[in-house]
Order: structure tokens, then sequence, then C-alpha cells
């Protein structure tokens, strides 16, 4: 679960349809033609979701082209698909040696030490990214920066990065998820309810924002608003570990109410 939603963090940065092998007054010879078809494919069982797939269709375009960065850093995205940082951030780390300046796979690394918990190298890849002027989203390693911050227990620095990105975009609710749990873990739980419920309404199928306003209720003793979230976070998220997991929490606050 937790690299699945990192991955849902990544995908944004995917860079598709990138002429290969484009040089002055001439076309892309046809091992490249292929290599661009097996690697169209591959994104698009990737944008459905369908990493083994989107796996195959990848690995074939790499045998055939393999000093493209914009095809590893695909390969990158299938493999935290998959569940396997680790392939994902060697694929990373390539993408940049054949492109220095391709900052969503610079990004896209700093989400790989995230999911392996580097949290170090998982900073300096998101204030390289954050310093690339020329980068379409900000607020994506403004709000990266701010949930490693908060996973390392520094939750003034958490909160600077997260209002950073919320100063460029308002309604974020990556950002806006990230600051309420900053807001639990310091104990303000009026604020945390604030943005979490923001972000449940900007965001109403993610199940995980849910369960933290339930939890920020929870602390606060409004027990009927915290079952009731509870179970919609159950609702929302059905036959998994998660909804198990909501359910009973609700059963939990029911038996202190």
């Amino acid at each position: 679960m937790k690299h699945r939603i990192l991955f849902k963090i990544i995908a944004g940065a995917m860079m598709l349809g990138v002429c290969w092998g484009c040089g002055a007054g001439k076309g892309p010879s046809q091992e490249i033609q292929r290599a661009e078809a097996a690697r169209n494919l591959g994104e698009a069982y990737m944008a459905d979701g369908n990493y083994t797939k989107a796996l195959r269709e990848l690995l074939k375009a790499e045998q055939m082209h393999p000093e493209d960065p914009y095809l590893h850093n695909d390969l990158g995205l299938t493999y935290m698909g998959k569940d396997r940082p680790e392939k994902a951030a060697a694929h990373f780390k390539k993408a940049l040696d054949l492109k220095p300046d391709y900052s969503p796979a610079r990004n896209n690394l700093g989400s790989a030490y995230v999911a392996l918990e580097q949290w170090d190298k998982a900073i300096s890849c998101f204030k390289e990214v954050n310093e690339d002027l020329l980068y379409m989203t900000p607020q994506y390693p403004l709000s990266n920066l701010g949930y490693v911050y908060y996973k390392k227990g520094a939750y003034h620095k958490a909160e600077q990065y997260y209002l950073e990105a919320l100063n460029l975009k308002h309604d974020f609710s990556r950002a806006l998820h990230g600051l309420g749990q900053v807001y639990i873990a310091t104990g303000d739980y009026d604020k945390a309810i604030k943005r979490l419920k923001k972000a449940t309404e900007k965001a109403p199928q993610a199940a995980e924002i849910h369960m933290d306003l339930a939890r920020a209720y929870t602390k606060t003793h409004h027990y009927n608003k915290a079952v009731q979230i509870y179970k919609k976070a159950a609702d929302i998220a059905g036959d998994s570990p998660l909804g198990e997991k909501a359910e009973a929490q609700a059963e939990a606050v029911l038996e202190m109410w």
C-alpha cells in the first residue's frame, strides 16, 4: 500500500510521446520506431495499472533502445507500481545519467528513496528539483519535502514546506493532508481538522485522508463524527486491509463513546 500511494504521488511526472532518434533531416530508424511502439504500449498498460504487461513492453523497448532517458523513467515508474523501489531507483538514476537536467526523473528518484526510507537522499533529490525554475509542478517536490521531514519528526520544517506548496496551489489535497498529519503529530487538533476537512473535499475518494480526519475527531472527543468518518473510509476502501482497519477503528471508537 505504501509504495502504491507513493506511485500516485510520482505518476504525474510521466512524460509521454517523446520522439526518439529524431535528427535533422531524417526520421528515426526502424529499430527505434519499434522501440517507440513498444514503449507507447507499455505506457498505455501503465496508465491502466497493469504493471506486469507494461514492464514486458518496456523491457522490449530497452533491448532495442537502451540509452533513452525517458524509457528508463518509465521503467522506474513501472517498478514503483510493482513495489520494487530498489529497481525503480536504478532506472531513475540511469535516466539522470543520460539526461542530468531531467527533473521529473529526479523527483521520482526522491520518491523511490522515500519508499526505501532513505530520507536524506530523498531530501537531496527534492531540493534539487525545487531549485529548477522550469519545473512545471513545484508543489510536488515541496509537498514531498514536507512528507520526508514529517517522517523524520521535523514537524516545523514539514509544516513550512507544506505551506509553501499550498501557497502555490491552495487546494492541493496532498499538502492539505500532510499538513493535517503534522498538526495531529503536534497536538494541534483543531488545525488538523480544518485542513483535513478541506482535503476530503478536494479528494473525496481518498480513504487515507478520511482515516486521519476521523483520528483527529477522536482526539477531540467528537466520537460521533469520528465513527461516521471511519465508516465512510471503510466504504471507500471496500474489501481491503485499509477498509478492515477503518471498520475496526469505528468499533473501537464506539466502545469509547
